[in-house]
This record gives C-alpha cells, structure tokens and sequence, in this order.
C-alpha cells in the first residue's frame, strides 16, 4: 500500500492532532468524516476494542508518514530488541532522519521534513543523505547542505519553527544550525498523544 497523499484535515477529524502530518484544524473538528459523521458524533457510538487498537495504529502510520509494511518492519524490529516494545517502537521512529529535523525545527511538519531530505538539503555527520527513513545514530550531527538554497529553505524554516523546548535527546547548535543526537528519546519527548501498548495489541496475532 502507497503512502497517503490525501486530504489530511479529514485525518485529523478521525483521529485527533497529528502534529508530523499538519499543523492545520479543521472548523469541523468534534464531527467524523464521512456520509453518517455528525450522526455518529452526536451518538457517541462506543468502538469495540479492534476498533479502537485500529485507530491508534493509523495515528501513528499517518503522523511518521508510513505505509502499512514500513510499520510492520518496525513492529517486528521492536519486538526483536530486548525492553519495553512500545517504548522500543516510539524510539525507533523518533530517529528517523526526517522525524528529527522536524524535532529540531527544520520543517514545520514530517511531511515537510522528508522533502526537504528528498531533495538533498539535510547533512549526516558532514555528508548529504537523502533517505528521510535513515535510522540516526548516537553523537550524529545533523546539519544543513552548503549551499545557498539549502541554506535558506531551511534558515526560514528555523525562523517559522523555532522550538522553546527542545526534546533531552537533541541539542541545538544556533551558531552553525546543526542538531546532535545526545540519546534516545524518552517517552515523554514524544508529540504525539498515542498509546503505543495498543498498537502492538493491534499487531499481536501477525
């Protein structure tokens, strides 16, 4: 299955804020999409327990940009590692090349933020990587091309996004624009209201 491309006001309606895929609200917000939206909203119909493991897999898929066999990879790497999964899960997509430089203010959204890695403008340790999926390591610096366009396609970016509170696991160089990889992220430092025990649940019969 391909990446959604989609209007994503209608996802956000569903599933709530997803701060990686718009930073956009809908004047709609408190109805569902759809032809029996509003009647299900006023009914408040109760989600059986599938659905509800559903929903939370999608918040994730469609907040990190994934398709349905990416997530599963990483499901089945975070069941591979020792620790707690969900936590393992979470720490494996906030080290995305393209989920950090959204972190560090790069782009306002990880739509953006895999663009702007599509298109060469983003450094690994010196060196252009154009993978938005590359798994950053400890101690790697994040950094922007050498090159004007580059330059200012993220520099405004810093301007428009400029992030008080930084995550523990990143720092923040302002004088050169480049973003280290300190350690991996805690649960707390993740933006994005999900319950990662659900979509291991969810998971849990494939």
């Amino acid at each position: 299955m391909s990446r959604y491309r989609g209007p994503k006001l209608r996802i956000t309606r569903r599933l709530g804020a997803l701060p990686g895929l718009t930073n956009k609200r809908s004047k709609k917000d408190n109805i569902r999409p759809g032809q029996h939206g509003k009647a299900n909203s006023d009914n408040n119909k109760k989600m059986t327990e599938y659905g509800i493991r559903l929903e939370e897999k999608q918040k994730l898929k469609f907040n990190y940009g994934l398709t349905e066999s990416q997530l599963y990879r990483y499901i089945k790497e975070a069941r591979r590692r020792k620790g707690v999964t969900g936590l393992i899960l979470l720490q494996l997509l906030e080290m995305r090349l393209d989920t950090i430089c959204y972190t560090l203010g790069f782009a306002s959204t990880i739509v953006q933020a895999r663009q702007l890695v599509n298109h060469g403008h983003i450094t690994v340790n010196q060196k252009v990587v154009s993978i938005p999926s590359f798994q950053c390591r400890l101690n790697d610096v994040i950094g922007i091309k050498q090159k004007n366009s580059s330059k200012n396609v993220v520099g405004t970016n810093l301007k428009d996004n400029k992030k008080p509170d930084l995550p523990t696991h990143l720092k923040f160089d302002e004088s050169k624009s480049e973003g280290t990889v300190l350690d991996y992220c805690d649960r707390n430092d993740v933006g994005l209201d999900i319950k990662e025990l659900l979509v291991i649940e969810y998971y849990s019969r494939r």
